[in-house]
Order: C-alpha cells, then sequence, then structure tokens
C-alpha cells in the first residue's frame, strides 16, 4: 500500500494539523509562499513518488489566492511523481455559483473549478456539506461529501436544551433540518417562510410550527453576513422562543457580519472550523467552534485504506 502524505496550504493550517494530529503523522515539507509580485510559490521539499497524497486546503477568502494554491500545489506534487493526489477541501468556494437562474448571462462558476481541479491532475476530492450536492456531478474525478451535522449534533445532545425545536432559516433547507430533528431524539420542527407581498415592500417572515417557550436550534449549511439567521431569530424571539442556537457547518461571516451578530438576539453561533475565524469574532466571545479534525482524519484514513466512506454515516 502507498505510504499516506498529508500536505497543506495557507488557507487552513490548524485544521490540517490537527487532521494531521489524529492520524499520528505530521503535515508533509513543502514550502507555500508568494513571490515578490504576488504570484503564487510552492516546492516540495520531500519524496512523494509514488505516495497516496491528501493536500487539505479550504477555498475561503481570499478564495481566488487559496483556490490558486491549491492547484499549484497539485500541479507540483504531480510533476514530483505523487502516486494519487487527493484534494481535501473542507470548505468548496464558488459553491453557490451552481446554476443559471432563469438563464440569466452568468457563469456557472462551481462547474470552472471543478474543471479547474481536474484538469491539473486531481485524482479524488473530499469535502464537506456542498452547498448544492449536484455539484459533485461537476467533476470527472469520485468526490465524497461528507456532512458536519455529526459533529453539530453531539453538541447539541450535550447542551441540555430545554423543550427544543429544530427550524430550517428557509424552505430550501427543509431536508436538512428535518434530518436533525429526527437524529435530536425526533424533536419538532419549524420552518421560517419569507415572502415579499409586492415589490418595494419589507420581507415578512412567516413561521411555520410553534416556538413558544422553546429552545430553538437553527440549523444552515454556512454564515455568511448572518443577516438572515439574525432576522430569523428576531422572528423567533417575537413568537415566543425561549432560547435561540444557531448552528452551522461553514462559518463565512464576510461584511457586516460582525455588526449582524454584534446586536443579534442569537445566544450562541456554533460552527465548525471548515474557515478560520478573523479576530474580530473570535473577540464577540458568541462564537463556539467546533472541530471537524476527527472526522476528516477518519475519511481520509478510509479513502487511503480504500474503505467504504458512507459507512460513517449509517445509524
Amino acid at each position: 500500500m502507498p505510504d499516506m502524505k498529508l500536505f497543506a496550504g495557507n488557507a487552513t493550517p490548524e485544521l490540517a494539523q490537527r487532521v494531521a494530529n489524529r492520524l499520528y503523522t505530521s503535515l508533509g515539507d513543502a514550502a507555500v509562499g508568494r513571490f515578490s509580485d504576488g504570484e503564487v510559490s510552492v516546492q516540495i521539499n520531500e519524496n512523494v513518488r509514488g505516495g497516496d497524497v491528501f493536500i487539505i486546503q479550504s477555498t475561503c477568502a481570499p478564495t481566488n489566492d487559496n483556490l490558486m494554491e491549491l492547484v499549484v500545489m497539485v500541479d507540483a506534487l504531480r510533476r514530483a511523481s505523487a502516486g494519487r493526489i487527493t484534494a481535501v477541501i473542507p470548505y468548496f468556494g464558488y459553491a453557490r455559483q451552481d446554476r443559471r437562474v432563469r438563464s440569466a448571462r452568468v457563469p456557472i462558476t462551481a462547474k470552472v473549478v471543478a474543471d479547474f481541479l481536474s484538469s491539473v491532475g486531481v485524482d479524488r476530492v473530499l469535502t464537506v456539506d456542498l452547498h448544492a450536492e449536484q455539484i459533485q456531478g461537476f467533476f470527472d474525478v469520485p468526490v465524497d461529501n461528507v456532512f458536519g451535522s455529526p459533529i453539530l449534533l453531539e453538541d447539541m445532545l450535550q447542551k441540555g436544551l430545554e423543550n427544543p425545536i429544530v427550524v430550517s432559516p428557509d424552505i430550501g433547507g427543509v431536508v436538512r433540518a428535518r434530518a436533525i430533528a429526527k437524529l435530536l431524539n425526533d424533536t419538532d420542527m419549524a420552518i421560517i417562510d419569507k415572502r415579499r407581498p409586492r415589490a418595494n415592500v419589507s420581507q415578512v417572515m412567516h413561521i411555520i410550527g410553534d416556538v413558544a417557550g422553546r429552545d430553538c436550534v437553527l440549523v444552515d449549511d454556512m454564515i455568511d453576513t448572518g443577516g438572515t439567521l439574525c432576522k430569523a431569530a428576531e422572528a423567533l424571539k417575537e413568537r415566543g422562543a425561549k432560547r435561540v442556537f444557531a448552528y452551522a457547518t461553514h462559518p463565512i461571516f464576510s461584511g457586516n457580519a460582525v455588526e449582524n451578530i454584534k446586536n443579534s438576539v442569537i445566544d450562541e453561533f456554533i460552527v465548525c472550523d471548515t474557515i478560520p475565524l478573523s479576530a474580530e469574532i473570535k473577540a464577540l466571545n458568541k462564537v463556539r467552534t467546533l472541530t471537524l479534525s476527527g472526522m476528516l482524519a477518519e475519511a481520509i484514513r478510509r479513502i487511503s485504506n480504500e474503505e467504504s466512506i458512507s459507512a460513517m454515516f449509517e445509524h
């Protein structure tokens, strides 16, 4: 069996190190930096010939820089005769650009990124909670999309929630919320239906379900500016919710996220470490991070040993 080797770019170094620790190994020796003009510089400083190589790199902000680091590392490893290269992308950037809405003159950038990775020599991809699962079909190589929900669920079960109810912040998240609700002792579920009665009229939030006097668990795959979740929490509190917790896998926290979180009625935001938190977000003391390192390490081990990934999520 080929030697397993882990490498990391500069996007998620702490997560990469945690994964390496879980696998009782060290990160490979690679110099990943910049030339004076800003171009990505990569040099692999160890023998990888015939190795089973995994590159851990989220394509989070700065998205284009991190994506280029990933593809240049893949090319360097391919030219160094690595046996198999798996791109471990905890957060897959550009995933929200996965379709042309009403045939608008826009790109399907998720497909462009998939083609880019395939063209430089990626043999397979391991990612977490793709925004749209059909993105797996954009690749010409195998894609394993694992889920952060078991890690989030474990935290929910340990939190001491009182009369909990799982809430989907929109219609599109109902399947995710239903799955969490079933695993959370088959608890009730509520849905927030956002509607704009007519043009230039403020959006109205209708809550389907009884949340009065209950701990509400908002679940989503990602938090960007946080505006949607914060408004949802306000609507829940107005309807008598006792406490509101927001759970999401990917903490993007862009734009005015700091201000939104600071002023939010959400009691706590619980996210995973697919994207590093900024100093401003950490300073708010309202965001708690759970690590996916154990799950990613197990997925990497299974891929390397040609074992089933889906078996990790069978209950």
